[in-house]
């Protein structure tokens, strides 16, 4: 459930906006005073901010001036009962990401807010035919409990997939739990997945609850299952068979109501074939395979695709991106093969460092590997990662805090990938 800041002084009209939202899946929380906000709660914990204009102590252009200043990118709605254009076009200037004129219709607000929200089911762009007929596909097979096998390429969406599938389930309103396989080592894997009891292992100071009992009568996904180590695929396989687990060091089974869905990059039936993967787990597995198509086999979606990831950046950044057609075409000539990832971080960089809100084409290319209608070389997502984290850096003075917010990520996670992609500091710092 998304969560929602309402500011205004107007009891009455507080409390409608915060029933109406109720109603809409939103999570409310008023405040009459602005100061107060700032002074006992974080802005940042919020998906949205609806503040009115004039308010006694803080304004709420005082208030946006604020939070941007502190490098909070929530994005923000201003409304007024006493408003001008030149009024909102202050409030635009300063950052907000919309504003509504008083009396309004909670309908006409919902508008405003979906256009900046994107549901959870947008998050999947499906212009073209290809999408269309997988999102109906997927639809469907999401009301039963059946196991999917989703497949394809890197990139393509398949974790984005298995949330939409778990939303239009009818375990939606119950946990949606990811583990990737490939990021977990062979000794942890078993742990994560089933628990263990205090005492069971060296270092096992208290009883852990794995993916399994923590997914209960929720939806599991096992990222790239095809890496999980093959004396372990049998405890897999009993566990989705019995629907029960055995923690680690327990002497009981534990029953666990879970719907799987698991994801693959590889051809798994050849990891079978090999003898990497048990047939008896794939078999299991693959009751519904849906195979997501890559990014080069729906080329109408790419223009649409990266508009979505440009929106989403300048509701964070409180600017007003838009792509110019030079750069459209620049687009929709590129093969992608890092697919929906590789289109998203190529956006996220271009607009990091145009210095205008209409982005254009690189005027070097992709990269030097990269040219028009050819496919990028391996390597592409990682180097635009790269170059993507340098640029910011620099954008924000080397602050790694300014950093994190504009790229949407934790500061450890922005320190981390400079450690992992060795980023010196003479890269962003410039000669000072």
């Amino acid at each position: 459930m998304r969560s929602v800041l309402i500011i205004d002084d107007e009891v009455d009209m507080a409390l409608a906006l915060s029933e109406s939202l109720k109603r809409c899946d939103f999570d409310p929380v008023v405040y009459h005073n602005p100061v107060e906000v700032l002074a006992s709660c974080n802005v940042r914990d919020f998906s949205l901010i609806i503040t009115d204009m004039r308010m006694p102590k803080m304004n709420g252009i005082e208030f946006l001036q604020v939070i941007r200043k502190r490098n909070i990118f929530v994005p923000v709605i201003v409304i007024t009962g006493f408003g001008t254009v030149e009024n909102a076009v202050d409030a635009m200037k300063l950052g907000a990401t919309d504003y509504i004129m008083k009396p309004f219709s909670f309908e006409a607000l919902r508008q405003v807010i979906d256009r900046i929200l994107p549901s959870d089911y947008i998050d999947i762009v499906a212009v073209s035919s290809e999408m269309k007929n997988m999102l109906s596909v997927a639809r469907e097979v999401a009301k039963s409990d059946i196991t999917i096998l989703l497949s394809g390429e890197s990139g393509t969406g398949k974790e984005v997939m298995a949330r939409f599938i778990h939303k239009n389930s009818l375990r939606a309103d119950n946990p949606f739990i990811a583990i990737n396989c490939a990021a977990i080592s062979e000794n942890l894997l078993e742990s994560e997945l089933f628990g263990h009891e205090k005492g069971a292992f060296t270092g096992a100071v208290d009883r852990r609850m794995g993916k399994f009992e923590l997914a209960n009568r929720g939806t599991l996904l096992l990222d790239e299952i095809s890496e999980m180590d093959y004396s372990l695929q049998a405890k897999l396989l009993r566990a989705i068979q019995e629907r029960e687990i055995d923690r680690i060091g327990g002497r009981l089974p534990i029953p666990v109501d879970v719907r799987v869905i698991a994801t693959t990059n590889c051809d798994l039936l050849s990891e079978v074939k090999n003898g990497h993967f048990r047939e008896d787990l794939y078999y299991r597995l693959n009751v519904f395979p849906l195979k997501l198509p890559p990014l080069r086999e729906r080329r109408d979606d790419i223009i649409p695709m990266a508009e979505f990831f440009l929106m989403k950046l300048a509701v964070k950044m409180g600017k007003h991106f838009s792509l110019s057609d030079e750069l459209k075409s620049y687009l929709g000539a590129l093969a992608w093969e890092g697919n929906a990832r590789e289109l998203e971080n190529f956006i996220y960089r271009t607009a990091v460092i145009s210095p205008a809100e209409v982005l254009r084409p690189p005027a070097e290319g992709l990269s030097k590997n990269t040219a028009a209608g050819v496919s990028a070389k391996t390597g592409t997502i990682k180097d635009m990662e790269r170059e993507l984290i340098i640029e910011t850096l620099r954008k924000t003075g080397g602050n790694r805090t300014k950093a994190a917010e504009l790229l949407g990520k934790t500061v450890r996670t922005v320190r981390n990938k400079i450690k992992e992609h060795a980023i010196r500091d003479e890269e962003y710092k410039g000669n000072e």
